[in-house]
């Protein structure tokens, strides 16, 4: 395999472990919140 490809592979596993990660400590929850209160700002309801 060449040298870059394996570094890709490397890469997108190490990214989706991080991904993992971030989900199973609720991460995602952060920044779903900030985008509610910014989209509900924008249509004038929050």
């Amino acid at each position: 395999m060449e040298k870059t490809k394996r570094t890709r592979l490397i890469l997108l596993a190490v990214a989706a472990t991080f991904i993992c990660v971030g989900i199973c400590f609720g991460g995602y929850l952060d920044s779903f919140s900030n985008a509610v209160r910014i989209c509900l700002e924008c249509i004038g309801i929050g």
